[in-house]
């Protein structure tokens, strides 16, 4: 299959493309840095370089394509970042229209389906209704669990002050995800130009934060290490001294709300509710302790 890979060489881009590419796949990548085009083509696919804001470029991109892996940038500045990144889906749907593709796997994400009251999350909710209501083109939005990847920013806290946390409680159910188990499901739902699957999730594991606290502290060696709930100011306060703007530390702050009560998780855990990828949590810790 002729297939078009957004996300450059990033976290599931870039092992999605290895496996299509195993898999005998012509396979483009898109992305925004010129520096990109030689290691992408070392992958052995071809390189579009160019922006996710220029819809004829995108559009150039697509045309032809069997299936487009869509996703948007996960950082589009400091301020604005739901607006920026749902103005990014716009484009991205209007390339999608433009080139007459007829299959699309988006990167979606769980809590999804809600429209606020999970921060950064509402960006995608408004992104999947934009393809909703594109006709004639067969979608579907893989919505990945909590990265466990973003367990890396907890490090200077763990280092600095002995504890790990956030503000949500040590005994919530997360759905976590690493980035090659959603790289599979992705892989999968793109080969199947007839797939019926709107929503699929991609959960490797589904533990307590206490469990996370106690999974990572053993594998760096502070098997002891505490989870510790912080204030919704407490977490902001932490954000913004360690640098985030605080429109960023208020967004993530909105987020860890939704998953400490529930609303996040609730679709999925209505409509699934079952952790399928390979990668589970102590499979992680081996990664996060060579981080740290």
């Amino acid at each position: 299959m002729k297939i078009t890979v957004t996300g450059s060489l990033g976290n599931v881009a870039k092992p999605l493309a290895e496996s299509l590419i195993a898999k005998g796949n012509d396979i483009t990548i898109v992305s925004s840095s010129t520096d990109r085009k030689q290691d992408i083509e070392k992958l052995g696919a071809k390189a579009a370089i160019g922006s996710v804001n220029d819809t004829a470029f995108l559009t150039n991109a697509f045309t032809g394509a069997d299936a487009v892996f869509a996703m948007t940038p996960p950082n589009l500045g400091g301020t604005n970042v739901v607006a920026n990144t749902t103005e990014a889906g716009k484009n991205l749907a209007q390339a999608i229209k433009d080139s007459g593709v007829k299959r699309v796997v988006m990167l979606s994400s769980i809590g999804a389906d809600k429209p606020n009251g999970n921060g950064p999350i509402a960006a995608i909710h408004n992104i999947e209704n934009m393809y909703n209501e594109i006709d004639d083109v067969n979608f579907t939005f893989v919505r990945a669990g909590f990265f466990y990847y973003n367990f890396f920013n907890d490090i200077p806290l763990i280092k600095n002050a002995g504890i790990t946390g956030a503000n949500y409680a040590a005994d919530i159910k997360m759905a976590m995800v690493h980035p090659r188990d959603i790289a599979a499901v992705i892989a999968e739902e793109l080969e199947n130009k007839n797939s019926t699957n709107k929503i699929r999730y991609a959960i490797s594991d589904i533990r307590t934060p206490q469990e996370v606290a106690a999974v990572l502290g053993s594998a760096i060696g502070k098997p002891e290490l505490p989870w510790v709930q912080f204030t919704d100011e407490q977490l902001i306060e932490g954000m913004t001294q360690a640098g985030l703007p605080l429109d960023i530390a208020e967004m993530y702050t909105d987020m860890g709300r939704g998953l400490g009560n529930g609303r996040i998780q609730e679709h999925f855990n209505t409509t699934d509710g079952k952790a399928k990828g390979k990668i589970k949590l102590e499979e992680f810790a081996k990664e996060f302790a060579l981080k740290f």
